[in-house]
């Protein structure tokens, strides 16, 4: 039998969850940071995959350095370089909003890939209010996840065997093979930052 609890209590709960996380995502950030700092004053710096050499490549005006494999523009890190991904575009025609979208707004993430989900959650969580876990409608998720729907800023990454960046009311749909979702979730902030 479950112990029955007043809405205070539950808003508190709630609130420290979501300080919990804010926090992590602060730290993920901070040392972040502090990693790249250390590793570009080394001299340490690796090209990741693809026919990218170098550790400054220049795209559409934006300048992307290399440090310690990652590719770091301005506040923003990536995996990739616009140069290593294709140009995925929506069959539905519908175009995916901006990053001003996001601006001060909490965003949700739903994510069967968790580097996917942290490429996002980093970068998306300099612009967002926050950036939190949720659990779509019509599906079972694992932990106490709050439930968002499409009237929410809420991205959704799932495996799938045809790859697609679509946006639908206020939800993205970023979906491919399961290797391909942390490229497929640069594009994304790609598209949204105006760098592609």
């Amino acid at each position: 039998m479950r112990k029955i609890v007043s809405a205070e209590e539950e808003a508190k709960k709630k609130k420290r969850r979501q300080v919990i996380l804010g926090v992590v995502l602060a730290f993920i950030m901070v040392a972040s940071t502090i990693g790249f700092a250390i590793q570009s004053n080394s001299g340490i710096g690796n090209s990741p995959q693809g026919d990218v050499s170098g550790n400054e490549i220049e795209y559409n005006g934006f300048k992307f350095v290399n440090q310690n494999g990652l590719w770091v523009l301005g506040n923003f890190v990536f995996r990739y370089v616009p140069q290593q991904i294709p140009d995925i575009t929506s069959d539905s025609g519908s175009d995916i909003k901006p990053a001003s979208n996001y601006q001060g707004k909490p965003a949700y993430v739903y994510s069967e890939d968790d580097e996917a989900e942290i490429e996002i959650a980093v970068n998306l969580g300099q612009i967002a209010q926050r950036v939190q876990k949720a659990c779509p409608e019509d599906t079972i998720c694992s932990g106490d996840l709050p439930v968002k729907t499409c009237s929410d800023n809420f991205i959704i990454i799932k495996e799938s065997n045809t790859s697609s960046i679509t946006q639908e009311n206020n939800c993205v749909f970023i979906e491919g093979q399961k290797e391909e979702l942390t490229a497929l979730a640069d594009q994304f902030l790609f598209k949204i930052l105006g760098i592609r």
